[in-house]
């Protein structure tokens, strides 16, 4: 346990919020003590400290801050000279106490947060979700580790046969134990989700050394130096003396970084080597994740040369072909620009095929049931569409596809779409109906544009309330020239064409 025991009352009385997923990490990671000696998350002082000479304001050597924000509507029930009220209870994103903060510190640090550092502890039974078994504490995994040198891999992708080969030369060169770190906390580089990755990795155990396999609550920040810094602390919390670099930089922490040289197949004796052993004609060499993403996506199985068949069985099970994945058609456009018409003449023509279970979100019908009650603020229009984007990802969750229509002015609430429909492993396409201002105000089937023109309707999209256009859409039409039913064989071209629609038989 992290801080000081707080009583009942005052956790019952102290107000909640959830943190972000990195800051969920990070939490974890102090509670469990991987980031020992670290008890809380860092405040000002700890903070100028660091930034001026690499140490804490004690001196203690710790690499890069570790920080928590607030909302400021949480920031002000906060009282620091009142220990009764300088408690914030944090939970997870179902809403359930996972630790309590005694806030120490707490100082403005962006538009409408606070920053917050103090003690942690934790609170329930140490959560819950696939895979528990493997969640130890770095002290519960030193206390099973032999004596002598422990070789540390942070497994954030699954292993093929290079990487195997790779681990396993490593490990009788030095003679070290195998520790395997799995990162749990979000899907990893490749999109696998965490229980994916898992299952990716025990099916490989057979191919591996004897090793100690633990899911560990890492979650990358997009900061590769910040990333490798952690990643290497967390690695020497856990017993680790040498570490087999996986592509990030990692350093520090005292620990000896092992820099895999490059294998490839021999096809002379089916022989992972060094590559420069082997003749080129005789070489094949280890496939990118790209390439391995392609064949799944096409449905083709992965070569036994480069992946053990146990492996490529969970892959395949977590990435089926598109065409039997679940997926998101998310159109995009200004009022009047054909987007909800050819949506729906889309989801009419899947429900033609027969291919697919069809799930349609109109704007207009999604506003009466689903939404009823929100406006048409900035804030309101975002909690729309991430609703939409919350229900079409279940939809494609499950191997359904959902067909979205709102019209989705702002980027960030697109991007929390995608996202979504990403971390649900389904596929998410963006369809921006591009139709001119002009064109729809000419259309002005519900009479929206005149009334926003005569003052009468404020926030109209493309009139007093900008529309972000996506750049990012992967698939653009107009309907300025081109009908309902041209407009959806372009799109259903491009779901033919990249293979999440099975092709028409003619």
């Amino acid at each position: 346990m992290n801080g000081s025991v707080l009583p009942e009352d005052v956790l019952r009385d102290a107000p909640s919020f959830t943190p972000r997923p990195y800051e969920l990490a990070d939490l974890e990671l102090l509670l469990s003590g991987a980031y020992a000696p670290l008890t809380g998350f860092l405040g000002r002082a700890d903070l100028a400290s660091l930034a001026r000479r690499g140490r804490l304001a004690d001196g203690t050597p710790w690499p890069v801050p570790v920080t928590l924000e607030i909302p400021t509507e949480v920031a002000a029930l906060l009282d620091l000279a009142d220990p009764q009220h300088r408690t914030v209870v944090l939970t997870d994103p179902e809403g359930a106490p996972v630790a309590a903060i005694e806030v120490t510190d707490a100082w403005p640090s962006g538009e409408q947060r606070y920053g917050i550092g103090g003690p942690v502890r934790r609170m329930g039974d140490g959560g819950h979700g696939p895979f528990q078994r493997l969640r130890r504490t770095p002290a519960e995994v030193r206390a099973l580790l032999p004596p002598g040198r422990v070789l540390g891999v942070i497994a954030d992708r699954p292993l093929h046969r290079p990487q195997l080969a790779q681990i396993a030369h490593a490990a009788r060169t030095l003679a070290a134990h195998l520790l395997i770190l799995i990162p749990v906390s979000g899907p990893g580089p490749d999109g696998l989700p965490p229980e994916a990755l898992v299952r990716s990795i025990f099916a490989a155990r057979d191919r591996m050394p004897p090793a100690t396999i633990v899911a560990v609550p890492l979650l990358t920040r997009r900061d590769e130096m910040r990333d490798a810094l952690l990643r290497a602390r967390v690695a020497q919390a856990y017993g680790v003396t040498h570490v087999l670099s996986t592509g990030d930089t990692l350093s520090g922490a005292g620990l000896r970084v092992l820099v895999p040289r490059e294998l490839a197949y021999d096809n002379r004796d089916g022989q992972w080597r060094w590559r420069d052993d082997i003749p080129p004609r005789n070489r094949r060499l280890a496939m990118s994740p790209l390439e391995i993403d392609d064949l799944l996506d096409r449905g083709f199985p992965l070569p036994e040369w480069h992946t053990p068949p146990a492996v490529a069985k969970e892959l395949s099970r977590v990435r089926p072909p598109r065409r039997h994945r679940g997926l998101v058609v998310f159109f995009t456009g200004l009022s009047g620009s054909g987007k909800s018409t050819i949506a729906r003449n889309l989801a009419d023509a899947m429900r033609e095929n027969g291919d697919r279970t069809i799930t349609l979100l109109d704007g207009d019908v999604v506003r009466r049931e689903l939404t009823a009650g929100l406006g048409f603020s900035k804030a309101d229009r975002d909690r729309n569409v991430r609703r939409i984007g919350w229900v079409a990802a279940e939809v494609g969750r499950h191997g359904g596809m959902a067909v979205a229509c709102p019209i989705a002015p702002y980027e960030a609430a697109r991007a929390s779409v995608r996202q979504m429909a990403m971390e649900a492993g389904a596929g998410f396409i963006l369809v921006h109906v591009a139709t001119p201002l002009e064109v729809c105000e000419a259309r002005d089937r519900k009479g929206l544009y005149a009334r926003a023109r005569a003052g009468q309707l404020r926030g109209m999209t493309g009139i007093d309330d900008p529309y972000e256009a996506p750049a990012n859409a992967e698939l653009t039409v107009d309907t300025t020239t081109m009908t309902v039913s041209e407009a959806v064989e372009v799109v259903l071209g491009y779901l033919v064409e990249n293979g999440w629609v099975e092709p028409k038989l003619t």
